[in-house]
């Protein structure tokens, strides 16, 4: 860091507090509206709570291929419209710096972020996607320890109905159990006790022990009368029905790393559904990457309001401009992947348009003297906060006079 000059420390340091910070919000948000859903699948599930966490962790490199682009292009924007509104932008232009002289700490930054990005999208989001969709498979299918229900009546092999109306210490604990179990010879056992606790066999890890505490037994066999038998412990084994295994990964394109889906791609031993799939996957995900490579550009060009303003419309509008570019390449990808339009033209297509609006932004800030790319919308946006504010003042002497 002491090796680069003073000005591209400075900007460094401009940069990467509102990137990050942006970073943070950025996933923070997307975890915590993930999470109550996930809150919320697991306790209809009756799964552990720390599956939630483990859930989460597998979404982490999802959101993070989100955040990132919006991190870096709201770091370097906030950064260059504060050298702006402080008017260093001007000085710094005055003795020669230009633009791309200026941008060239940021570019630093944003090869490092693309290639982290880059590695995200080939390889971590798709294995992380794959042991999501592994704990959810054994939360529905009670490898988790998610079979009893609290509440409801959970079968078991088709000769035991079990209920409960408590879980405590993370389900050691059972209170208000029922059970309904059927031989076959015929013969029912309806149990009731006040609480029990789940043991494991080491020598049979197929059964388990339901030990229960004071409770009755109502035996009812097949022309006998039925018997009542009260007990203060009463041990009922259960057979652990058996677990589905999880299917191999690569199920859906999205499990695919980048190697994978170009030989797949490629391969004509495949079907043109699998391939135009992943091909479209394959292409969505590189051009999100590409894209990354001139978001300095189009934070620059929406960064720097006109002369004697300080108007935030260049911020706001760099979010719906980046988060619409996300919209219309993941409806490209799902085009594409029916075999509607080729990745070309359904991906790539709106790149090209997207870049050579930015490449013209940038060059009317960057090289035209007085140029502003979002000047007509700075001057509708500054036309319609007056007017609003006159509406507003208008309301407010109408209603004083009123009382």
């Amino acid at each position: 860091m002491k090796s680069l000059p003073a000005i591209d420390r400075y900007i460094f340091r401009l940069v990467l507090m509102p990137m990050c910070g942006v970073f943070v919000i950025a996933a923070s948000l997307l975890v915590l509206d993930k999470m109550l859903k996930l809150f919320d699948f697991v306790a209809t599930e009756g799964g552990p709570v720390s599956v939630v966490f483990r859930m989460l962790a597998n979404l982490l490199p999802e959101y993070a291929s989100l955040a990132i682009p919006l991190g870096l292009l709201l770091g370097i924007l906030l950064a260059f419209r504060k050298l702006a509104t402080t008017s260093e932008l001007d000085t710094m232009r005055a003795v020669g710096l230009s633009y791309t002289r200026l941008l060239r700490v940021p570019y630093m930054i944003t090869l490092v972020l693309a290639a982290l990005n880059l590695v995200i999208v080939s390889y971590l989001q798709p294995l992380s996607r794959y042991y999501y969709e592994q704990l959810q498979f054994e939360l529905r299918s009670g490898a988790l320890g998610a079979s009893i229900k609290v509440g409801e009546f959970t079968t078991l092999q088709d000769k035991m109905a079990l209920r409960i109306e408590q879980s405590r210490e993370e389900g050691r604990q059972l209170i208000g159990i029922f059970a309904r179990v059927a031989s076959p010879k015929g013969q029912v056992l309806s149990i009731s006790a006040r609480e029990g606790r789940f043991l494991a066999l080491k020598d049979n890890p197929d059964t388990i022990i339901l030990r229960l505490t004071d409770g009755q037994i109502v035996q009812d066999a097949p022309g006998q009368a039925p018997r009542v038998l009260s007990f203060t412990r009463h041990d009922l084994p259960i057979d652990l029905p058996a677990v589905e295994e999880f299917r191999q990964r690569g199920g859906t394109e999205r499990e695919y790393c980048l190697p994978e889906l170009l030989r797949i791609t490629w391969s004509d031993r495949v079907s043109e559904k699998l391939r135009n799939e992943t091909s479209a996957s394959l292409n969505f995900r590189l051009v999100e990457v590409a894209m990354m490579l001139l978001l300095p550009l189009l934070a620059v060009a929406l960064a720097i309001p006109p002369k004697r303003s300080t108007s935030a419309l260049g911020l706001f509008l760099s979010i719906v401009m980046v988060v619409a570019y996300h919209k219309v390449n993941e409806y490209g990808m799902a085009v594409s992947a029916l075999g509607r339009v080729s990745p070309l033209l359904a991906l790539w297509g709106p790149f090209v348009l997207f870049s050579a609006l930015i490449l013209w932004m940038y060059w009317r800030i960057a090289y035209v003297p007085g140029g502003q790319p979002i000047g007509a919308l700075e001057r509708f946006a500054d036309n319609l906060g007056k007017w609003g504010r006159k509406l507003a003042a208008r309301f407010n002497r109408n209603r004083i006079a009123g009382t």
